[in-house]
């Protein structure tokens, strides 16, 4: 066994272009650590809908040089078997450790392949490469990029020529061309012959940011903001410049891509601590700023945080699902026609506001992969972030327009004395309070995950938190609506839970969703301490359930 493990990780060795990662994997194999060969041995980065994620290192387990040379030499072979035989293949990438080794790494193979590549000029925001995707006429796009992974992390995110991300069958066609490069040998890597792209593609960008505000809304909003060590910073401030909005207020400490990520635990908006800075920036700005804006490090993800009290001191990060409502009431008040879509995990009130306003409604499965080819699309979100307000520029979440189209709503209240606050209570009163949590398990040991879910699966549960479950849905069955995916969703009197595994982090993952009638905006408080228990509630019920 351990003789077997010694000479894959040697047949490794030889193939292995990146000084680093051979020097590294070296010495494993001559400390004969046979643990930790096994960890880096045991399989292969699975390329799925999500691409490749992973923690970087030697090993086909791991993000490095071998493991993205497969990946791009099988990408170019099922672009060319799709006939597209010299089109161009743009190539974008963050500010992590590796990221621009990859893009370079990715670019001569598509050049060696007989491909057209083109290298984004710099670092830039992930909705950059999705949009030059599409204004470019290309027939792929690749972002080397982890989001809001950990620090040791990278990845590998595929677009197709329409600019959004792959579906299934796509992902298994690519994965078996990844699987059939038999050797690194045969790959041809030329050191020139791609292009890298100029400004003129990121100012063509700008531009477009433009088109998502009303040509003569007010641009008074003042806000905080934190590009959380990520590319976001130069491109966000330059929309706002566009816009004339007042320059954001930053938060030095996190305002340059560092890959280190030194103040925050994961570089994610939505984790315990990652907003402390960004709210005592706010707390010690004057005059005060009316909002705080966060993108995650790859500028694909969009937060929003509000004054939250009388005195300035408190402040409060509005959950994905409340963004996600307010931008769709926007749209809407700003006439908006077109389908309104969203995953099937976010907040039924998108439902809500885009019947009353006769406007198409779609719910697809997680991920903007799906909520992208919503037909006739002119919004999507989902609840982790990620908002489309452009779907004719960008066809992906976007953290930079959604930042512009926020400020622009905040702005807008700001001149009629509201704030976004009153206009959350507005659509509580008009379409009931719609409540949102979620219940987040990272783990060390995927097999728990499995577990759970099987546990669920073998006993489900027939009330949580008292209210009978008056229907259950797995979703590895599809529905009328929906292709298959792992999930359960269980529709309950009055609330909704869907429950599935993570598809880029450790996690398992359960959605909460609590909806009260709500009379008059008097009645708001007692609903929403109503609604706070009962997700609660539903919460320790569901961790039982599931054995979590």
């Amino acid at each position: 066994m351990h003789d077997e493990l010694t000479a894959q990780a040697q047949a490794w060795l030889t193939e292995d272009p990146d000084p680093e990662t051979r020097t590294e994997l070296a010495r494993l194999i001559d400390a004969q650590d046979h643990t930790e060969l096994a960890a880096r041995f045991s399989g292969t980065l699975q390329f799925g809908t999500a691409g490749l994620r992973g923690e970087l290192g030697a090993g086909p387990m791991r993000m490095n040089s071998s493991v993205v040379i497969r990946a791009a030499a099988g990408l170019a072979a099922y672009l060319k078997k799709q006939g597209h035989h010299d089109g161009l293949v743009v190539i974008g990438y963050d500010a992590r450790h590796k990221s621009r080794d990859f893009a370079h790494d990715t670019a001569a193979v598509m050049t060696g392949a007989g491909l057209r590549a083109a290298v984004l000029p710099r670092p830039l925001p992930t909705p950059v490469l999705a949009f030059a995707t599409r204004h470019l006429g290309a027939v792929a796009g690749v972002e080397v990029t982890a989001s809001h992974n950990p620090p040791r992390d990278n990845g590998y995110k595929v677009y197709l020529g329409d600019g959004s991300q792959i579906v299934p069958p796509a992902d298994i066609d690519i994965a078996a061309e990844i699987a059939a490069v038999p050797s690194l040998t045969t790959v041809r890597r030329p050191t020139e012959g791609w292009q890298t792209l100029d400004e003129s593609v990121l100012d063509a960008y700008l531009a477009r940011t433009d088109a998502v505000l009303s040509k003569d809304s007010p641009r008074t909003a003042r806000t905080v903001y934190t590009a959380m060590h990520g590319v976001g910073k130069e491109v966000l401030l330059a929309a706002f410049a566009r816009a004339g909005f007042p320059e954001p207020a930053l938060v030095t400490e996190q305002a340059d891509p560092d890959p280190d990520f030194p103040t925050v635990a994961f570089p994610n908006p939505e984790e315990p601590g990652a907003m402390d800075l960004a709210f005592a920036k706010a707390r010690a700005t004057t005059p005060a700023p009316d909002l705080i804006i966060a993108n995650d490090p790859d500028a694909d993800r969009c937060a929003v945080a509000v004054p939250d009290g009388q005195d300035g001191a408190g402040w409060r990060m509005l959950r994905g699902d409340e963004v996600g409502a307010l931008l769709a009431a926007h749209l809407v008040r700003r006439g908006a026609t077109g389908t309104f879509a969203e995953s099937i995990v976010s907040s039924s009130l998108l439902g809500r506001i885009a019947q009353k306003a006769g406007l198409p409604h779609v719910e697809t499965l997680t991920g903007f992969k799906w909520i992208a080819r919503a037909e006739g699309l002119r919004y999507g979100y989902e609840e982790a972030l990620g908002y489309c307000v452009d779907p004719d520029g960008v066809r992906d979440k976007d953290g930079i327009t959604a930042a512009l189209l926020i400020t622009e709503l905040a702005s807008q209240l700001k001149e009629e004395g509201r704030t976004l606050l009153d206009l959350l209570d507005d659509l509580a009163v008009e379409h009931g309070l719609h409540a949102t949590d979620q219940l987040s398990v990272r783990v060390e040991d995927l097999s728990l995950i499995t577990a759970a879910m099987r546990r669920l699966r073998e006993q489900p549960p027939t009330e949580l938190a008292g209210l009978p479950i008056t229907r259950t849905d797995d979703l590895t069955q599809g529905t009328d609506t929906l292709p298959p995916t792992d999930g359960l969703r269980y529709t309950l009197d009055g609330a909704r839970v869907i429950v599935r595994p993570s598809g880029t982090e450790p996690k398992l993952k359960c959605y909460l969703e609590v909806v009260l009638p709500v009379a008059t905006h008097a009645a708001l408080p007692e609903a929403r301490a109503q609604a706070t228990a009962l997700l609660e509630s539903i919460k320790r019920d569901l961790s039982t359930a599931a054995g979590i």
